[in-house]
């Protein structure tokens, strides 16, 4: 039980993968780190598709074998049925990246053993504890109140900095009513897991394979055990309009898809159906005094391009760099998380504008090469097709620019 008086370095709210990458990166630095996780690990979560933008990080965590050795299903780009070409088309991750592939996995797998790393790297993990809100000394967060399951009795922990990992819970922008949502990006997802399926051929059997359809589109993402997990996502407005449940909606608009259909044609489930709103948001705020967000506690983008766990582990690399600086140099914690959250929002554009864009379905896949590169390569240094895949791969010079800080914050403490 922690004491009343108890203070850490870092609270870290929420274990998934922005909040465990960041409480390794801050324990390995030397800081005394709490990660307090609503959940008992291994917990479920939808996310399976990796693309190669989280993998440097995988990599600096130390757990590049590790993952290897757990045998995901190896992913070497995407297959689409998109847009105005009446057959399908992709990219390959080694058209634009030095990745040849990245991994579709189980995330309660995979989390766990981001959570795992944290653990060995010092942070003191405390699962099934549930954050009833960070507490504040004026506009400065001091530290957080919490429970634990089966237990009301409410403890307290001081922290020279909250990290606000807790995802969708979005426990500091509830607190301080910071969301912004996107209301063209109000969807929801539909989805099942099913054994039996046909894959795509060859190198492609591992692709994530993404259908449009006339109010949505269909994922297929193969995992290492035989089974595919497959959603649809739709407006909630079409929901609405369309009379039906989500499973029903989802049956019907499986029976008219093209590829997906074909796939599944010996397909028989294996579990029940869930759901989920996946309607994108910013927080107007990414940080204050003694507090900053990070991963989707910041901001959701639409799941289309499976940026979700890049955005946070990479994300994660920053704030921690960001946050060690700000607690070796208190007088500077301002600046370097303005830089931090600066280079954050960067990012969350680009991926939005490229999602509204890619959301008008009457365009080619050399429109969609096209946009890609005014985005992240003006100057037309490498092909309109390299492009795509450097940016769906989250690999982009831009990208990398916006999570590579320790030049820019040198340049905030005038180093």
């Amino acid at each position: 039980m922690i004491g009343p008086d108890r203070s850490v370095d870092v609270i870290v709210i929420g274990g998934g993968p922005a909040g465990s990458t960041t409480a390794a990166f801050l324990a390995e630095a030397g800081f005394s780190v709490v990660v307090l996780e609503r959940e008992k690990f291994p917990r479920y979560h939808i996310g399976e598709s990796l693309i190669p933008g989280c993998l440097p990080v995988v990599r600096d965590l130390g757990l590049w074998d590790r993952l290897a050795d757990s045998q995901p299903t190896k992913k070497y780009g995407a297959t689409l049925l998109w847009g105005e070409e009446d057959s399908t088309w992709g990219f390959r991750f080694a058209d634009g990246t030095a990745f040849e592939y990245s991994y579709q996995v189980r995330r309660a797998d995979f989390d766990s053993l981001l959570m795992t790393r944290a653990r060995e790297l010092g942070a003191q993990v405390i699962e099934e504890a549930v954050v009833k809100r960070v507490e504040f000394d004026g506009e400065r967060a001091t530290g957080v109140s919490f429970t634990r399951k089966g237990n009301d009795e409410v403890e307290r922990l001081h922290s020279a900095m909250v990290v606000d990992a807790s995802g969708q819970g979005r426990i500091m922008s509830r607190q301080l009513d910071l969301v912004e949502w996107h209301e063209d990006l109000r969807n929801i997802a539909v989805w099942n897991y099913y054994q039996g399926c046909d894959l795509l051929e060859g190198d492609k059997a591992g692709d994530v394979l993404i259908e449009h359809r006339p109010e949505g589109w269909f994922w297929f993402i193969p995992l290492n055990d035989g089974t595919v997990s497959i959603g649809y996502v739709t407006s909630t407005k079409a929901m609405k309009e369309s009379g039906r449940s989500p499973e029903e909606l989802f049956e019907s608009e499986r029976r008219s898809s093209q590829e997906v259909l074909r796939l599944m044609t010996k397909a028989e489930p294996v579990g029940a159906f869930r759901t989920a709103r996946d309607w994108s948001y910013t927080s107007r705020r990414f940080h204050g005094p003694g507090w900053v967000l990070v991963g989707d506690a910041g901001a959701f983008v639409d799941p289309l391009f499976s940026t979700g766990v890049t955005l946070a582990m990479r994300g994660a690399r920053s704030c921690s760099k960001a946050v060690e600086v700000a607690l070796r140099n208190p007088e500077a914690q301002a600046e370097v998380l303005d830089v931090y959250e600066a280079r954050y929002r960067e990012f969350l554009r680009a991926v939005l504008d490229f999602v509204r864009f890619f959301y008008k379905t009457d365009k080619t896949r050399e429109d969609y090469w096209a946009e890609a590169q005014d985005i992240i390569d003006p100057d037309k240094v490498q092909a309109p097709h390299e492009d795509f895949s450097t940016l769906l791969s989250g690999l982009a010079d831009l990208i990398s620019a916006d999570f590579s800080l320790d030049i820019k914050l040198e340049e905030a403490l005038g180093s």
